[in-house]
């Protein structure tokens, strides 16, 4: 993981289980004018730590997060080569991709005219360009794309990773999400949309998913890869396996672009079909890392839905937003929120949700408020849902 609190995984984990947060008045930008000065910033990153310099400046900030959090994830599983390149590939999701790329090539457009544009602007903005690059770096030749589906990209991903090792294709799969949206276009795009915390003056109490003072999602950036491996591949290695997919939901709300169902009926559809993949009952899951965005409906629907798939089980699970410490990362949310759902697994610890002070009376379950909570679970979901109706729900087993 590359975060707002941590250059890696486990100064990240470190500070999710502190309740240390990374969200801060923004950095290195003109504040005047704008109705949200505040961020999730990934502060101090140098992308040659996994990139050489010339390499590096041919590339955008969210693919320069997804290198880094791909070469510590590609050497924490310890891979050097495969047999079968072709049997290695590489799915990494944005949901915007290059906008800051694309923001400064704009305002060169404007200054210089179309010869100022740079001839890198185009491989530099698009999506697929994290996935693309990462394929080179190790060689892979099997499935390599970007999936787009808003702040679902990340855990699309890991899903279509998934199910290519499942349908035989792969035997190895880089995967996550990454994204690098903190610039103007983005704060004033979803600022005017009213999707913002406008808390300018407590940043760091700004994101309090199902609090009742809640009022917009903080924006992040970051990046979140795993690797996955079919079990007899890992084994086989010697691996050390940190935890198992279990199961993978995808649905369509087919109901507003920005959102979510009323009824939570897509986000019932996505965790019924993750928990039904598993070959498990609702009574297994044990923990929910939440989509948690503190904003009105999200939480609210999303409270719903657990409610409506778990029934009175819903009241004994622990569910927590990580999103209150590193805020929305957008389509790499997915990314980071499953490590964080393994690592929880693996150690025990689940981490808390921050800033929950007055909860929304129809937000009414155990969200693990302001502490983390010391817990073995067996079965976690990570549920990530997106502008459009996109829900992806997957579900992790822990193999401690």
């Amino acid at each position: 993981m590359v975060t707002a609190v941590g250059l890696d995984r486990d100064t990240t984990w470190q500070a999710l289980k502190a309740g240390q947060t990374g969200i801060a008045t923004l950095e290195g930008m003109e504040l005047e004018g704008l109705k949200t000065t505040f961020g999730a910033q990934v502060k101090n990153f140098d992308p040659s730590v996994c990139m050489e310099p010339k390499e590096a400046r041919k590339a955008d900030r969210f693919v320069q997060l997804a290198m880094a959090a791909s070469v510590q994830a590609m050497d924490q599983a310890g891979i050097t080569e495969v047999d079968d390149s072709y049997r290695a590939g590489v799915i990494i999701g944005s949901g915007i991709g290059g906008m800051i790329t694309f923001e400064e090539q704009h305002s060169r457009l404007i200054k210089r005219g179309h010869r100022g544009v740079s001839p890198l602007f185009i491989p530099m903005m698009i999506g697929d360009m994290a996935s693309g690059l990462v394929s080179i770096r190790y060689g892979f030749r099997g499935a390599n794309y970007c999936t787009v589906s808003a702040c679902a990209s990340g855990g699309h991903a890991i899903g279509a990773a998934y199910d290519q090792i499942l349908l035989g294709h792969a035997d190895v799969m880089i995967s996550g999400g990454a994204e690098a949206a903190v610039c103007d276009m983005a704060l004033a795009g979803f600022a005017n949309m009213k999707a913002l915390s406008s808390r300018n003056d407590a940043p760091e109490k700004a994101s309090r998913p199902f609090d009742v003072d809640r009022d917009g999602f903080v924006l992040g950036e970051g990046a979140g890869i795993v690797v996955l491996e079919s079990e007899e591949h890992a084994l086989a290695r010697g691996a050390t396996i940190l935890g198992e997919v279990t199961g993978y939901g995808a649905t369509g709300d087919a109901y507003h672009m920005t959102q979510p169902d009323t009824e939570g009926r897509g986000a019932i559809g996505s965790m019924t079909q993750a928990v039904r993949t598993s070959g498990i009952q609702p009574d297994d899951v044990g923990y929910i890392n939440a989509h948690g965005t503190s904003t009105f409906f999200n939480d609210k629907v999303e409270t719903g839905a657990i409610k409506k798939v778990f029934g009175e089980h819903a009241y004994n699970l622990k569910v927590s937003s990580t999103k209150s410490m590193v805020g929305h990362l957008l389509g790499a949310a997915g990314g980071v929120e499953a490590v964080i759902t393994v690592l929880a697994l693996n150690e025990g610890v689940l981490p808390p949700t921050m800033n929950l002070d007055n909860p929304d009376p129809e937000c009414d379950l155990d969200y693990c408020a302001n502490a983390a909570v010391t817990q073995d679970v067996e079965y976690a979901l990570s549920n990530s849902f997106g502008f459009g109706g996109h829900n992806v729900t997957l579900c992790f087993k822990a193999r401690r």
